[in-house]
């Protein structure tokens, strides 16, 4: 599905919804061609939740939360430098 007909079907709700199809652009923009909804929440908190949940059991798996208010979505990519503190713990052993 589309942003569009999800806002259709699912009016003032939070959802968490998953990138089937996505793509980045040049700035960095995340641009969701297809998108299934996995579950409808009844507020931003439960929704939060829901994502957390799902990212722990599908790591591979690209979810966002988002309420249908928005007429957009603006998902920005950021650029991670660096290492992760518990590998560098790992390496000054």
């Amino acid at each position: 599905m589309q942003w569009s007909e999800i806002r259709k079907t699912h009016p003032d709700e939070w959802l968490v919804i998953e990138a089937i199809q996505a793509h980045t652009t040049p700035t960095n923009q995340r641009q969701l061609d297809r998108i299934a909804v996995i579950e409808q929440c009844i507020d931003g908190i439960s929704a939060i939740h829901s994502y957390r949940r799902l990212h722990q059991l599908y790591p591979t798996r690209e979810f966002y939360f988002v309420h249908t208010h928005r007429e957009e979505l603006d998902i920005r990519e950021q650029q991670w430098l660096g290492i992760r503190r518990s590998y560098a713990a790992n390496i000054e052993r």
